[in-house]
């Protein structure tokens, strides 16, 4: 058990864990900018520390100062929350290599995880169906208008990288597609600092269904149910709905145990989602 955590985060999230933290009985500590120093976090907490001034890049995604700041508390781990660094694989092995537990999953799911081909690869290895597209990248407009034609269209061009519903278009014929691919390559690049691209077989009206992982390093992984975010503007969710009402209870014990089976088979640990499409009756793993 830890006695004493460093939150690098801000928030409402920021809150959500000092009050687990509370009801465990573990100190916590919240690093804070400038901005956020009379926040509700940093009165509930059990320490602060100021990391940097109001801009992110210098305060909560300053590493440096987040590791300082732990050091000089006498944190046992780090919980980074979401976002900022919460999936950066470079800050959770700084942290490991510094004495500290990273609350989150390990530095090689975090890179595998956070590449969107990558991810597909990893979990076709570990029999999950997926949605049929390119073998990886797409490197040139080309290679994008063969592969389309293999795949049949309509066809959905998506960044490798980030997520949020960025660097994704839909090509419904061949004329359609080199404006999508302009598009969602510039995109990405702008967003996630990456363009590169792959493409999927569009599925036309499935259900976006995500399931619930928990996993500990001894090798087991339980799923929490599922949730289903299907009512979405611009691919962004605006209602997570659980449990789904499109499953009936054999689905979603079959789903479940799928993507359990899956993360026990790549040693996942920590929380984690697991995100399907569902059509006709079959589940194809998106991200």
């Amino acid at each position: 058990m830890f006695e004493k955590i460093l939150i690098a985060n801000r928030g409402e999230i920021a809150l959500r864990i000092i009050r687990a933290c509370k009801e465990m009985g573990i100190r916590t500590v919240v690093a804070h900018s400038t901005a956020d120093s009379e926040s509700m976090p940093v009165m509930l907490a059990d320490e602060t520390v100021c990391i940097g001034p109001a801009a992110s890049k210098a305060s909560y995604l300053n590493i440096p100062a987040i590791v300082s700041a732990a050091t000089i508390t006498g944190a046992d781990a780090i919980h980074p929350g979401i976002g900022f660094l919460a999936e950066n694989a470079g800050f959770a092995e700084i942290v490991a290599e510094h004495g500290f537990t990273f609350i989150g999953p390990g530095p090689q799911h975090i890179r595998i995880m956070g590449d969107k081909i990558t991810a597909k690869k990893a979990v076709i290895a570990a029999g999950v169906p997926v949605v049929p597209g390119s073998d990886g990248e797409v490197a040139g407009l080309e290679q994008a208008r063969a592969e389309a034609a293999r795949i049949g269209y309509p066809v959905l061009v998506k960044a490798a990288g980030g997520g949020g519903g960025k660097g994704m278009k839909v090509a419904a014929t061949p004329e359609e597609l080199d404006e999508a691919y302009h598009l969602a390559q510039s995109e990405a690049l702008a967003c996630f600092g990456n363009g590169a691209v792959y493409l999927e077989r569009y599925l036309g009206q499935p259900r976006h269904i995500e399931v619930q992982l928990l996993g500990d390093q001894h090798g087991q992984c339980i799923h929490l149910g599922e949730r289903d975010c299907s009512l979405q503007r611009r691919h962004q969710k605006v209602l997570e709905e659980a449990p789904s009402p499109a499953l009936s209870p054999a689905q979603r014990d079959s789903i479940g145990a799928v993507a359990a089976e899956a993360a026990r088979n790549l040693g996942y640990y920590s929380a984690g989602t697991m995100e399907f499409l569902y059509e006709n009756g079959e589940f194809f793993f998106i991200e």
